[in-house]
């Protein structure tokens, strides 16, 4: 003879049934078939600045039987991962440019996460943590991001003289590298507004346009106009540069020199020439404000105004004037000097 359950005694049990399965789906790891391993990063965006010390998080859930972990750097532009550091949770090894600077935080258990220490310009980008167990390898990815500055770049010779080399070579020279798309993005919503071409880390080449006009890429909306990717060997163009904070200082010292007085005039004060790439971030970061002309390391003539005010550049808005690449033996200007 059969017995019937009442209606509600069926729901009862229906809904015991139906707990006990989520929970073991979601609670017994070993139970789940989709990628489990790795908790997806609460930000995927970690802002830092050049000389910090930064982490980068990765945290398991659960830890699997064997497994091993993998930094990875993914490099603009180009279609490569290259490695930073592995480690079986035990020992870890450090790899390329982070060795030294590279290692696993070990918070708890299951923390993997990356620890960069004294960042440099050439640590921000794309990163990879990647969970290798030889049956499901999972992967998060995260970005570093350095608060910096672009500046636009030209030689003395002037406009459109670098290929793609020689405007990289050029930006590590004046203690920048070149910028991201998005940096330069960045730049522009900041107020960055420039008629000549420049390169970009990932082999494009861009201008940004705040103030529309003939003479700058004609009619339209304002915005980042582009070239599109160019050959790196045969196009010329300027350079878009990136700088970051710094561990020293710059300063102005004023006079009539040429640029051999100026050099001389840093010496003396235990400094060198500053680089373009310190003007800008002192004037960027510390607020460097000064209506005069002086010399830098490249031969070129600038200053920096944080207030602008009739008298001291005509211009408007914040930034860096230059007074070009006038004669060495001019004995005109200041100079700005720069010191750890």
């Amino acid at each position: 003879m059969h017995r019937w359950l009442s209606l509600p005694t069926l729901c009862h049990f229906l809904l015991l049934g139906a707990f006990a399965t989520s929970h073991k789906a979601l609670g017994d790891p070993a139970s789940y078939r989709g990628p489990h391993y790795l908790l997806p990063p609460i930000h995927e965006v970690i802002h830092s600045r050049r000389g910090a010390t930064t982490t980068l998080p990765c945290i398991l859930g659960t830890l699997p039987p064997s497994y091993k972990v993998r930094w990875s750097k993914v490099e603009p532009g180009e279609l490569r991962q290259t490695s930073i550091l592995i480690t079986n949770g035990l020992h870890a090894r450090s790899y390329g440019a982070l060795e030294g600077r590279a290692r696993m935080r070990r918070g708890h258990r299951l923390d993997a996460s990356l620890v960069i220490a004294g960042v440099r310009l050439e640590d921000e980008g794309r990163y990879r943590c990647e969970l290798i167990n030889g049956i499901e390898d999972e992967s998060v990815a995260l970005t570093l991001r350095l608060e910096g500055v672009v500046f636009p770049y030209q030689p003395s010779r002037g406009r459109y003289q670098f290929n793609y080399y020689e405007a990289k070579q050029a930006c590590e020279e004046q203690d920048g590298r070149l910028a991201t798309y998005a940096q330069l993005y960045q730049a522009w919503t900041e107020g960055l507004d420039w008629c000549n071409a420049g390169w970009l880390l990932e082999g494009s080449v861009h201008y940004p346009v705040l103030t529309v006009r003939a003479q700058c890429g004609g009619h339209g909306r304002p915005g980042i106009r582009s070239y599109g990717t160019r050959d790196r060997k045969r196009d010329r163009y300027d350079a878009f540069c990136f700088t970051s904070t710094q561990a020293g200082r710059v300063f102005f010292v004023p006079g009539r020199l040429t640029l051999s007085e100026a050099q001389a005039a840093c010496r003396r004060r235990g400094a060198e020439l500053a680089k373009v790439g310190h003007l800008y971030a002192a004037w960027k970061f510390s607020g460097l404000d000064q209506c005069d002309g002086g010399w830098l390391a490249d031969g070129s003539v600038r200053f920096p105004i944080a207030a602008p005010r009739p008298r001291c550049g005509g211009l408007p808005d914040p930034g860096v004037r230059s007074f070009g690449f006038p004669q060495p033996q001019q004995a005109s200007y200041g100079t700005y000097c720069y010191s750890e």
